[in-house]
Formats: C-alpha cells, sequence, structure tokens
C-alpha cells in the first residue's frame, strides 16, 4: 500500500459561523475556490449537500482531462463536513472542512489525507509535482476565500424541527 500524505490548513475568516458554512455548503462554490490552471468544472451536484451526496467534477493536469467523483460522508452543520473520493485521481482522498467559531469570525480548518496510485513511484511524483498543486490548490482556497465570503449574502435563518 501506498504511504499516506497530509495537508492541513487553518484560516480565520471575518464572518460568522453560520454564513462560513453556507457558502461551503454550496457545491457552486467550489469552482470559484479552485485555481483557474486546473479548469475544474462541476458535471453534476445537488443543490444542497448532505451526508451521502454525490458530486462530479472534471479537471484538466497538462491537458488530460480528470474525472473526479466525491461523496459527502459526514455533515454536521454548521461545524463541518467530511467528504471522500469515489472515483479519481488519488488512491486515497479525503477532506475534513471544520468551522469554529472564534473571536473575529470564523476559523476554517482543512484536514486533507491522500495516497497516490504508482507505489514507491508516487513518493517521487508526489515530491516534485503532487505536493505543489495540492499546497497551490489551497494557497489558491485561502486567497480567495475572505473576499468572496464578505461579498457573500447572509445565510437563510435555520429551520428547527
Amino acid at each position: 500500500m501506498s504511504r499516506a500524505y497530509v495537508l492541513e490548513r487553518t484560516q480565520v475568516v471575518p464572518v460568522p459561523l453560520e454564513t462560513a458554512f453556507a457558502f461551503y455548503s454550496d457545491p457552486a462554490n467550489l469552482e470559484r475556490i479552485t485555481p483557474p490552471w486546473l479548469g475544474f468544472r462541476i458535471v453534476a451536484a445537488p443543490p444542497e449537500l448532505r451526508a451521502g451526496a454525490l458530486l462530479r467534477y472534471r479537471l484538466r493536469l497538462f491537458g488530460v482531462p480528470i474525472r473526479w467523483r466525491t461523496e459527502i460522508v459526514e455533515w454536521r452543520p454548521p461545524r463541518g463536513f467530511v467528504d471522500v473520493q469515489r472515483l479519481g485521481p488519488f488512491l486515497l482522498w479525503e477532506h475534513a472542512h471544520r468551522l469554529t467559531p472564534v473571536a473575529g469570525g470564523t476559523e476554517i480548518y482543512d484536514h486533507v489525507r491522500y495516497r497516490l496510485f504508482l507505489g514507491p513511484l508516487g513518493a517521487l511524483v508526489r515530491t516534485f509535482l503532487v505536493r505543489r498543486w495540492v499546497e497551490g490548490i489551497f494557497d489558491y482556497r485561502a486567497r480567495r476565500t475572505p473576499a468572496l465570503l464578505s461579498a457573500a449574502p447572509p445565510p437563510p435563518p435555520r429551520r428547527t424541527a
């Protein structure tokens, strides 16, 4: 089995927890926080995420089209969710999104665990390519998210049972 790699990122955005969660739970915003060099497009997604929701994407690396399918396996509004790759470029991709209210806004914590195909050769590919791609994607998100969140409409009131 190939080695699992981890990427962790934390940032604080100056919006309430509910606003941040509403932003991240809207599938359309994934395209908005993904770098243009990936040619990332959502092919199919439900209008609202929930546990069991399936999302299909398309992207390009070196001009090669890549299909990617993920499933929301954990859904805990407004504190976070976890998506897992079901089909795509990684042997394993688990992305936990955690949101926590803090002084000045909301802390966004991303924890990504991934494995590459290619066995031992995967470690070399990660060192020279994949690590920079994954880090570049999350660097882009960190730059784009605050501006997009500040322009986001407030979330609708939460329904109570």
